[in-house]
């Protein structure tokens, strides 16, 4: 593994890069703005550990990443969180058929409530930033002729 010496300024600096470029600005300028004197460490920390230290790996892509977030969110059960990179997907060059290929994937591994709710959470995300999911007009299914049958020949006791 690759040493490192950039300062916690230097880390902080690169993460808020990040974490701008993959949840937006106006996300950040929140998260930054609601700081108290309670969470301003967690907002560093946070800051430095996840968006700089992990995201800047240059191990995996950030669009692989976004999926792995996505499902990591789902099997963890943490909707605000997987609403977060719902939208961030996006910018990390997912696509709504992506978004669901994660859900359907993770659904295999971490069971049908949490692909049930996924896709629930998912959707009104999709919805509330302008990409909500197209409907689709169900065919009635095709009535089935019973028609009566004989009954098969009895076979005789022993």
């Amino acid at each position: 593994m690759k040493a490192t010496n950039k300062s916690e300024q230097q880390r902080y600096a690169a993460g808020m890069k990040v974490r701008r470029r993959v949840l937006g600005e106006a996300w950040v300028k929140k998260a930054t703005d609601s700081s108290t004197t309670f969470t301003q460490e967690w907002q560093a920390q946070i800051t430095r550990s996840v968006w700089c230290d992990v995201w800047t790996r240059p191990g995996i892509d950030p669009r692989t990443r976004s999926f792995m977030t996505l499902v990591l969110m789902i099997s963890l059960g943490q909707w605000d969180e997987f609403n977060l990179h719902v939208e961030a997907a996006f910018n990390n060059g997912l696509t709504q058929d992506d978004i669901k290929e994660a859900i359907l994937h993770a659904a295999a591994y971490c069971g049908v409530p949490a692909g049930n709710h996924a896709f629930k959470e998912a959707s009104a995300t999709l919805a509330k930033i302008g990409r909500a999911p197209k409907a689709i007009k169900l065919r009635e299914p095709k009535t089935i002729k019973v028609t009566k049958q004989t009954k098969a020949p009895k076979t005789p006791k022993p």
